[in-house]
């Protein structure tokens, strides 16, 4: 499991007036790795909003599964 440090979304086209491809590339630990989500449209909206709103965010590369920090109930 390593930190999510920096994260960067990009848009890329497939074709003209086709659907394009969402990507966001994940900075772990300060740049020890990186790895690439490719989403779709609803999954890359979602995901910017999560992120964006997150303190601290971790990246399980075993199991492919993104950690959001603790967050306060009620």
């Amino acid at each position: 499991v390593r930190k999510v440090t920096a994260w960067q979304p990009s848009w890329t086209e497939s074709a003209p007036g086709e659907p394009g491809t969402y990507s966001f590339q994940l900075i772990l630990d300060q740049g020890a790795e990186e790895y690439v989500l490719r989403l779709t449209e609803d999954d890359a909206d979602n995901l910017f909003d999560w992120l964006s709103a997150s303190g601290e965010v971790y990246f399980d590369l075993q199991r492919k599964v993104l950690i959001f920090g603790p967050r306060a109930t009620g």
